[in-house]
């Protein structure tokens, strides 16, 4: 499988496309005036300490306050190892830590015997701010590097459960543990992989110097402020999924291609990774077909190549994705055309669930398949569609109905939240009262009004598509009124309303 990467940089925009055999598969989008946060330190301020939630809403400069919960909370006063797995702090990452221990952790001290309001404490978020929820914060600070990730505050040393050699792991692990500062953590990255001492020297040096300059510029700042901002969009991108099976880096813009060969040779020495200068006539993405891909992962139905199809509905709380046989009839019987349609529809689902980044709660609607091979065999198929996917997946076995819950690791906003809002019109919801439905309600508010109002006449505002039907199929309602309570109502059309959106003046 081929990989690439396509950077599209524009006065107010960078976007960045992993391509796979030539298909899209991740995109990562950047704009001047909506900046990604996750990865950032702020000095933030304790405003609320919530016992019964065991959390804390922090200052952190933005519009909604960052939320930070217990376990996220720097106990000075106690070994930090007892109260958060390394797993968790590192979250924002999206790398795996370590094993697990199997050992039990000592319960969690109370948040407010760790946090006062207006306390001043040095945070770092780990989650943007999603839908109506401000963002997750840590004061577990760990800073990534190429093949490491530093945890200042933790004395630990993780490996990625990527790297699967075990000989492999303990000869990293061995490395990290000698060359590392006393009583600090490290993680050892994917990338790290084959790496020698020498190289990891390095980027622990790196990060251990950034750790002391952020500590001493923080001592100097007044909370709520910003401390340290994250790499932007195409550095990122470069730092977290560069591997050695990425064939070319093609960009479109001579300043992004000299930032990215900076970058390469700075934190990259040794790696000979081709960048191209795009100098097509046409833009960057249409010559890759990336514009109609991307259009694609905002619609709600994305079509099988068998004739079936997939509906995936976005909500606050979870996501819901249902399969159908749709134009699909099969060759042999029912349950041979629901498994094919079934298994196809796995693929685009691991497919879509990473090229539009959602997250959370996922609730999957297969077509039922009565034989339990079926559903094992499905099940298997989505677990291997998903190994190509770095966010954190947790899946639960296919249900008699038909149903899979599972869970994504949620870091940033999805496509759909990221380029779409929602709608005006129908302010979310996805549907609008009909025609039929407005104009019995306007009928029962003018009887409403009608009684006590004093005066011969009503003027009626409506939408020009109410209007019309009042005047035509629904005119004897209207004449109706107008006799049993004699008075004259006047229909006037308003362009500018919404097809729900009435107003009734008297007199």
């Amino acid at each position: 499988m081929t990989k690439e990467l396509v950077v599209n940089t524009t006065s107010h925009e960078t976007r960045v496309a992993l391509l796979e055999s030539g298909h899209i598969a991740e995109l990562y989008i950047e704009r001047i005036r909506e900046l990604g946060i996750v990865g950032n330190i702020y000095r933030g301020r304790v405003i609320r300490v919530l016992p019964g939630m065991q959390a804390a809403f922090v200052d952190i400069g933005l519009e909604k306050a960052a939320f930070l919960y217990v376990a996220d909370v720097l106990d000075e006063m106690e070994a930090v190892e007892n109260y958060v797995e390394v797993g968790h702090r590192h979250s924002q990452h999206g790398e795996e830590a370590g094993e697990e221990t199997g050992e039990e952790h000592p319960p969690l001290p109370p948040i407010e015997e760790l946090l006062q309001e207006g306390q001043d404490i040095l945070v770092q978020v780990a989650k943007e701010p999603l839908g109506t929820k401000g963002a997750r914060i840590t004061s577990h600070i760990s800073l990534p590097g190429r093949n490491l990730v530093y945890m200042p505050t933790v004395d630990h040393v993780g490996i990625s459960r990527r790297i699967e050699n075990e000989e492999e792991r303990e000869r990293l692990r061995h490395l990290v543990d000698v060359l590392r500062p006393a009583e600090t953590g490290f993680i050892v990255r994917t990338a790290a992989e084959s790496r020698d001492g020498e190289e990891l020297k390095a980027d622990m040096d790196y990060l251990v110097n950034l750790w002391e300059h952020i500590s001493e510029h923080s001592e100097d700042q007044s909370a709520p402020c910003l401390v340290h901002s994250d790499l932007d969009v195409t550095s990122k991108v470069l730092r977290d999924i560069l591997t050695e099976d990425v064939s070319r880096i093609i960009v479109d813009r001579p300043d992004e291609y000299r930032k990215i060969v900076r970058f390469l040779n700075t934190f990259m020495p040794g790696h000979n990774f081709p960048v191209e200068e795009y100098h097509g006539s046409e833009p960057i993405f249409d010559t890759f077909s990336l514009e109609v891909e991307i259009a694609r992962a905002l619609g709600r139905k994305v079509w099988l190549k068998s004739g079936g199809y997939i509906i995936i509905e976005q909500t606050e709380a979870l996501t819901a994705v249902d399969v159908n046989t749709g134009r699909y009839v099969g060759k042999h019987n029912l349950e041979d055309t629901i498994l094919k349609t079934n298994l196809e529809s796995v693929k685009e689902i691991a497919f879509q669930l990473r090229l539009r980044n959602i997250g959370g709660l996922i609730i999957i609607d297969f077509i039922d398949m009565e034989k339990e091979a079926h559903r094992d065999k499905v099940h298997a198929v989505l677990e291997e569609a998903l190994k190509n996917d770095k966010s954190r997946t947790n899946i639960l076995k296919i249900s008699e109905l038909g149903l899979v819950e599972m869970t994504r690791k949620r870091v940033r906003e999805s496509i759909g939240r990221t380029l779409c809002v929602s709608c005006p019109y129908c302010e979310g919801k996805g549907y609008v009262k009909s025609r039929s439905t407005t104009v019995y309600e306007i009928f029962r508010e003018l009887q409403r009004e009608m009684r006590p109002a004093p005066g011969y006449r009503m003027t009626l505002l409506v939408h020009p598509d109410i209007a019309s039907i009042l005047y035509d199929e629904e005119r004897p309602g209207i004449e109706e009124l107008e006799k049993t309570f004699e008075k004259q109502i006047t229909i006037t059309a308003r362009p500018h309303f919404h097809l729900e959106q009435f107003e009734i003046i008297v007199g």
